[in-house]
């Protein structure tokens, strides 16, 4: 695609984040601020939103991209930030071989360029910080649950939360800078001295599942479509009940 693209509810969760359903349904200006490079196919972009009334983690919006022939592309991308970030969002995109959008974004979005988003999407996937959560994502699904620890983080919760991420490589793990205490992490094709390199294994979920808190946990999965049938497997063989599982899928 050689084409330039220019611009062209609220319900309260209680003591936590309020979202307008009305403001979902219409597009807003984003002003791209800042570019972060997470690996080498990954990059954050973070965008000024000042309309923006919030989001729960583990929620995406669309984004459009329209050419100066009118031409528009549109997406729908997990938003990275936590709630908290007042008045901005953060999409953490892959460089797809062949993605218009992404491409663009990869190779010729620079601070200053608008697009177009409109949002908060989807409540099923969102988690407000009200249950322990047991988080496992792979690659670039580890994108929304991000929102979910950062949330977590902001808002000093003591409700339990884990982090159970898969990576080909530490070159690959996406927000590798930011994890903490409450990260495990698996590598599938390489990894650090001493570290094991290998798929993640129902080890690895009935491990975090015998730290369950007494409420349980509720998982939450997002990856590919194979990564997300083999961990929901695995969380199923560990014994974590099916109503509990939510899984968000790409491909």
């Amino acid at each position: 695609m050689t084409e330039t693209f220019v611009p062209a509810t609220r319900f309260a969760v209680p003591g936590r984040i309020a979202v307008s359903n009305r403001s979902a349904a219409l597009w807003q200006t984003a002003t791209l601020t800042e570019i972060r490079r997470e690996t080498p196919y990954a990059s954050t972009f973070r965008f000024a939103v000042p309309d923006w009334q919030g989001h729960l983690p583990g929620q995406h919006l669309m984004l459009r991209l329209t050419a100066q022939d009118g031409y528009t592309a549109q997406r729908h991308y997990s938003i990275a930030s936590p709630p908290e970030d007042t008045g901005h969002i953060e999409l953490t995109l892959d460089h797809v071989e062949g993605g218009e959008v992404s491409g663009w974004f990869h190779t010729e979005a620079a601070p200053g360029d608008e697009v177009e988003v409109r949002g908060p999407l989807s409540g099923f996937f969102a988690w407000p910080g009200d249950r322990p959560a047991l988080l496992i994502g792979a690659g670039s699904g580890v994108v929304p649950l991000m929102s979910m620890v950062r949330h977590h983080r902001a808002r000093g919760l003591s409700v339990p939360l884990r982090l159970l991420v898969s990576a080909r490589g530490p070159e690959e793990l996406i927000y590798a800078r930011e994890f903490g205490a409450e990260t495990t992490t698996v590598f599938t094709r390489s990894a650090p001295a001493g570290v094991p390199v290998g798929r993640m294994t129902a080890a690895h979920v009935a491990a975090l599942l015998a730290e369950q808190p007494d409420d349980g946990w509720e998982a939450y999965v997002c990856g590919s479509n194979a990564f997300a049938e083999h961990a929901s497997r695995l969380l199923l063989t560990a014994g974590q009940p099916v109503d509990r599982i939510r899984i968000e899928r790409f491909g």
